[in-house]
């Protein structure tokens, strides 16, 4: 009896004892040092709002719906809280379940039972009041494996939550970007048709005074009814993204309704991020760090499964015959330790190690795939910023010399000095000038929408979780004993 006490006691000094999780360290992936488009002089630094630098009060106004009105937030908010749970469910295995066993029954027995000695009662009662306490001793580890897994995965779905509200952000900011450029696109055209029309005029004068011939008024003809079905299919383009930003901010897109505006939204400064802090920047990348350290810990939990289970158990109560359960005499209980040792389960405990370690060879795939892609995605952005900007000045140049061009030929047609033909080329030329430029100029305002998202959106992994941000940052980027902070601001200064 002492022994089994003094056991009792000495349980939760072995909780420590042993751990079989492989001692965890995140896959090398070359950082480089610096990006190989450069950042501009004048560059930002990047908010959470982001959005905000494009100067577009109806595009802020759009944004704050974003985390109280779209469903896919929603759904990805719905699954933090369930991983939390989970969490919650695992950590509970480090404290005794406590339960009990209330019966108050009035029986007979067959007269006929097997076995049935001539004293027993027909008739019984069978009443009990009991107390279970069981408590399973995590001497291998298992339990504070399976709890730090479910911890990592409430921190990857932190992640992921803000890498969906960043995601959401931005594609709200393309759609809306969008919408603006081809409000920008029909204003154009609507102006040119109304050129048009007035051009067409005027070729009809000139056939019934015999100047012109009347294919030139055929040639007219053609240019505007040509004007008036581009102006039709940016109209259907516009009515496609305002359905689509009104999905995005959860409301009907029959009911929902955006004012065209033909000016489109400001360029904002590019942010400056160094290359060894985009990482930190990252929530998809932070969150495949924790999917891969769950999935580490995971293999604790299959190498446990080996060994036995120990269970400190104890129960008590009353039973009786009658309802005096509350007699001493009637009482019971019992303690001590209880064991559960695998023997043979036909490769059942293997095949899970198995699947535990090709979880493990998986999510540290997906995590230097993450990391490659995020590298991939502030080159591309940075790169057709850079670009596409030079593509701008091109075409706006191109595009004033086309519209003198144009004002020359129709000053030069009404004096009869140029053919129709002539004029027709000009309308031609500054029309698509026109319209290159304002596609570029909405595709170089599209591309700062994808870089912030490349970048991480503002993000600074300041989001609650049950463990502290900073050794999960450190973690990110296989640094010891480095404050992020720190290594962070040493980033900044070495992108500079």
């Amino acid at each position: 009896m002492k022994r089994l006490g003094l056991l009792a006691l000495c349980a939760p000094l072995a909780l420590g004892a042993c751990d079989f999780a492989p001692q965890y360290h995140v896959p090398d992936v070359a950082v480089p040092s610096k990006y190989k488009t450069a950042t501009p002089a004048r560059a930002g630094q990047l908010s959470e709002s982001w959005w905000r630098d494009f100067h577009s009060a109806e595009l802020n106004r759009l944004e704050a719906r974003i985390e109280s009105d779209n469903p896919d937030y929603a759904i990805a908010l719905a699954r933090y809280e369930r991983a939390r749970a989970i969490l919650d469910l695992n950590a509970s295995a480090f404290y005794p379940q406590v339960g009990s066993n209330e019966a108050l029954s009035f029986n007979k027995q067959s007269q006929h039972r097997p076995l049935r000695s001539a004293n027993q009662p027909t008739y019984y009662g069978a009443n009990q009041l009991l107390g279970q306490l069981s408590w399973e001793i995590d001497l291998w580890g298992r339990v504070r494996d399976q709890v730090k897994a479910a911890q990592a995965g409430a921190q990857a779905n932190d992640d992921l939550l803000a890498a969906s509200r960043i995601s959401l952000h931005a594609s709200l900011a393309r759609a809306y970007i969008a919408l603006r450029g081809a409000d920008a696109q029909y204003d154009l055209l609507t102006r040119t048709i109304g050129v048009y029309g007035e051009a067409l005029k005027l070729t009809q004068e000139r056939l019934k005074q015999n100047i012109a011939p009347p294919i030139d008024v055929e040639r007219a003809k053609v240019q505007l009814a040509t004007a008036q079905a581009l102006a039709a299919s940016i109209a259907q383009t516009r009515s496609v993204l305002e359905n689509a930003i009104g999905a995005i901010v959860g409301e009907t897109p029959s009911l929902f309704r955006i004012k065209p505006e033909p000016k489109q939204p400001a360029f904002p400064r590019p942010p400056r991020v160094a290359p060894a802090v985009l990482l930190l920047r990252r929530p998809d990348v932070a969150a495949n760090e924790r999917l891969l350290f769950a999935a580490n810990q995971g293999i604790g939990v299959a190498k446990a499964d080996f060994l036995p289970r120990f269970y400190l158990a104890l129960s008590g109560g009353t039973q009786s015959t009658n309802l005096d359960l509350m007699n001493f005499h009637n009482s019971l209980w019992s303690y001590g330790p209880n064991v559960v040792a695998p023997v043979f389960d036909g490769g059942r405990r293997q095949a899970d190690l198995d699947i535990a370690r090709a979880d493990f060879n998986a999510a540290a795939a997906a995590y230097k795939a993450s990391v490659l892609a995020a590298y991939q995605e502030v080159e591309n952005a940075s790169s057709a910023i850079k670009l596409l900007g030079e593509q701008n000045k091109a075409l706006a140049t191109a595009a004033q010399a086309a519209q003198r061009a144009l004002d020359m030929s129709m000053s030069l047609y009404k004096d009869g000095a140029v053919s129709s033909l002539d004029l027709i080329t000009a309308q031609t030329a500054a029309l698509d000038a026109q319209r290159a430029q304002l596609t570029v100029q909405t595709q170089l305002l599209g591309e700062y929408a994808n870089l912030a998202l490349a970048l991480g959106g503002g993000w600074t992994g300041q989001a609650p979780s049950p463990e502290p941000k900073e050794d999960r940052n450190i973690a990110v980027l296989g640094w010891q004993g480095q404050d992020p902070g720190e290594a962070a601001q040493a980033g900044e200064e070495a992108g500079k």
